[in-house]
């Protein structure tokens, strides 16, 4: 069967049971739909009976949050590259108050519109197949806006596992969950994860009115891991809005900056109650200090378990989380190459770039092991200074004889406390220099074509500012924190850390050379660290080569995570 962009699943079997299920059920679905999947618990609906299904509602209870919590765990680990939303719009403690026109509520436009149904729904006989399938998506119709004949899976012939979870922990909460008008929960939400969605299902519902939402901005983003890899304040913003509309469209949302720790959470008088997990708890309590000494009631803290990551591996966190996603994306492919049809197909060319103390040679040399031929830009610059070069004769004639060594040589560190600071002056040296290390350049990438070499790397700080991009076909860019970069500067140039900051600040910031980036890299961490997301890197670019020489679509980033 071929596959589709999104799906709704609809989950028939008793809330009690679903836990030793959910995970082959999954796993089934994540062969059907390959982007976003919409979940729907309706325990003890019955597609096989004569008679036209009634909706389900469902009592906001414990056990229902806790079920929910494990589907999202189960969804990380089982199909990752889904967008999974489990809808709560038929959670209803009063389904005469929700309803109060019809046992129907009005159809749900979700913001993808679903391509395929399925359900866990159990065939008493195969011959009862038709009628379920014709009676699901009549039903679905009731709920969700769609085509009228959506094609309909039933996954009851998935596989059952046994998993480790079992269907009730005597330390989880049981009975009815408490209402509150006025719910708040903050986060970064990058990358919006299962962790997240677990912790926004249960704010949704907690809050019979209003959920407000502190996301993190500016300074609260300082001192995340690869901070420059967390998606704009905008976009965050955006999916969170998006994900919250198709889980629960009554709830009135409001989405604000969080520029410190607190928030408005300190000053509205109407929120009752917070969602915060174990690790933010301490967070939530601080949030009630300050209201106190503002004369406001404290929020009840409902505190919610931290979902581990059973893809976790070094340096990853044990729990699901924005940090450890980002650490994944490092050596995958960030944004697909852009065509280049003047250069040769082979060597293809990697341009490897990086501010001071970023660790892009320690890459470069790695590349070279994996059988890169290595092009050395900074060695190219030294040539292009070299006594009887054009270069040469050009940086005399503009800054002077007095620049030289006594075997006539130049003296550049002399000719960089010249032009260090002064752009117009830097600028006259790049002008000069900058287009005879481009000759040298194409050169040693002409000879490693000659060699047979299929990948030639160029590891070189100012490949985006010369203008280089037009001799590679990917750009590739070592990052890390500025507080390590002036550590290593400092070290390995025997400078002050004013002077190392200096250097860092007269250079393009990580922000600004990943907008270029195919590829990003970190060596933040051990050198195997580094080792691994450089095969990584590898195995993806070899198989990114193979298929263009195959004549293959264009390669983009989701195929490549």
């Amino acid at each position: 069967m071929s596959m589709f962009s999104t799906g709704v699943l609809v989950l028939t079997s008793p809330l009690h049971a679903l836990p030793l299920r959910i995970a082959p059920v999954l796993s089934s679905a994540a062969q059907l739909v390959e982007r976003t999947l919409y979940v729907h618990l309706h325990p003890g609906l019955n597609l096989g009976g004569g008679s036209p299904p009634r909706p389900v509602f469902i009592p906001p209870a414990a056990d229902l949050s806790s079920f929910i919590a494990r589907l999202y765990s189960k969804a990380s680990n089982v199909c990752g590259h889904l967008d999974v939303r489990v809808l709560l719009t038929n959670v209803c403690a009063n389904p005469a108050a929700c309803v109060p026109n019809g046992p129907f509520p009005t159809p749900q436009a979700l913001s993808h519109p679903p391509e395929v149904l399925l359900t866990d729904f159990p065939l008493q006989d195969p011959g009862q197949s038709h009628q379920v399938t014709r009676s699901l998506q009549r039903y679905a119709g009731r709920c969700y806006v769609c085509g009228p004949s959506l094609p309909s899976v039933l996954l009851t012939g998935a596989r059952q596992e046994e998993e480790e979870d079992a269907p009730a922990g005597p330390g989880e909460r049981t009975g009815p969950l408490e209402a509150y008008s006025d719910v708040v929960v903050g986060g970064t939400f990058d990358r919006l994860h299962g962790a997240h969605k677990v912790l926004l299902n249960v704010s949704c519902l907690l809050a019979s009115k209003r959920l407000l939402i502190g996301v993190c901005d500016q300074a609260m983003l300082h001192k995340k891991v690869l901070k420059e890899l967390i998606e704009p304040y905008a976009l965050r913003v955006q999916k969170l809005q998006e994900f919250l509309r198709d889980v629960r469209p009554s709830l009135q949302v409001e989405v604000v900056p969080l520029d410190d720790p607190y928030g408005v959470s300190v000053v509205d008088p109407f929120l009752q109650c917070m969602v915060v997990s174990e690790e933010t708890r301490r967070g939530g309590e601080a949030v009630n200090k300050k209201r106190l000494e503002n004369g406001l009631r404290p929020l009840v803290l409902h505190v919610m378990q931290l979902l581990k990551d059973e893809r976790r591996t070094l340096p990853e966190e044990e729990k699901i989380s924005s940090s450890s996603l980002r650490s994944r994306l490092l050596g995958a492919l960030l944004a697909p190459p852009k065509d280049a049809p003047h250069l040769p197909p082979l060597p293809y060319v990697i341009g490897l770039t990086g501010g001071s103390g970023s660790g892009k040679s320690t890459v470069s040399r790695q590349l070279e092991a994996l059988g890169a031929a290595r092009v050395d830009c900074d060695r190219l610059g030294h040539e292009a200074y070299l006594p009887g070069t054009p270069a040469y004769r050009r940086v005399l004639e503009e800054f002077g004889r007095e620049l030289l060594h006594e075997d006539g040589t130049i003296n550049r560190a002399t000719l960089g406390k010249k032009v260090f600071g002064n752009q117009e002056r830097l600028k006259a040296l790049t002008d000069i220099v900058w287009p005879e290390i481009r000759v040298l350049v194409k050169r040693r990438i002409s000879r490693a074509g000659e060699e047979g070499k299929e990948v030639c790397v160029l590891d070189t700080a100012v490949l985006l500012q010369a203008g280089w991009t037009d001799l590679v076909h990917e750009v590739w860019v070592a990052i890390i924190p500025e507080e390590e970069a002036v550590l290593r500067i400092t070290r390995r140039d025997g400078v002050a850390a004013e002077d190392a900051v200096k250097r860092l600040q007269s250079q393009w910031s990580n922000a600004k050379l990943l907008e270029h980036a195919n590829v990003a890299l970190s060596t933040l961490w051990e050198p195997e660290v580094t080792e691994k997301q450089v095969l990584k890197a590898w195995t993806r670019l070899q198989t990114r080569i193979q298929q263009r020489q195959q004549g293959h679509a264009k390669v983009t980033p989701s195929s490549q995570l």
